[in-house]
């Protein structure tokens, strides 16, 4: 699929990162393809103070845990939120291999971090896997859990789409 056609298809257009947040996500997503290999499916995520020191990195544990809230995103909030202040968080970006999940959104809004910086969106994913659009109704993206919150929540992505993409077994193209 092309640019033409994705957008043509409602697909949100890619972001252009900057050389530091294209490290931290490529990051994310290498965090993608640990999960995949221990069994997991293929999400990873870390959460950088605003001084570029990594406050938390995870994977997501689903498989291996039997944890349904062990997700990459959420993890890593659980790790830096008890080690770090409210303030610190706002100022830190969290970095996750594709959109946040609303559980997730949830998490990054209640730890109070400011930045969000994510690769393959949902809905993309979701096509790329071959699921049903009827399976796609319930969905919110990250945004409108971002767009409720008292505190700004930049959100930027997708990003590296292709890049992202290849941690689910193939590159999306467009």
């Amino acid at each position: 699929m092309n640019d033409r056609a994705a957008l043509a298809a409602g697909l949100p257009e890619e972001a252009v990162l900057g050389e530091r947040d294209g490290t931290y996500l490529r990051q994310a997503i290498a965090l993608a393809d640990k999960a995949r290999a221990r069994g997991n499916r293929p999400f990873g995520a870390l959460i950088v103070g605003a001084d570029g020191t990594v406050l938390a990195e995870a994977w997501n544990a689903t498989g291996e845990t039997g944890d349904c809230t062990a997700h990459a995103e959420t993890s890593a909030v659980r790790l830096a939120s008890p080690a770090h202040s409210r303030e610190a968080l706002a100022d830190a970006t969290l970095y996750s291999s594709a959109e946040p999940c609303v559980m997730c959104a949830g998490a990054i809004f209640w730890a109070n971090i400011g930045r969000v910086v994510y690769g393959i969106d949902a809905v993309r994913l979701r096509v790329f896997r071959g699921e049903r659009a009827d399976q796609r109704d319930a969905e919110l993206s990250c945004r409108d859990v971002f767009g409720s919150s008292p505190h700004p929540i930049d959100c930027v992505g997708p990003a590296l789409i292709e890049e992202s993409s290849a941690s689910h077994g193939g590159a999306w193209k467009i």
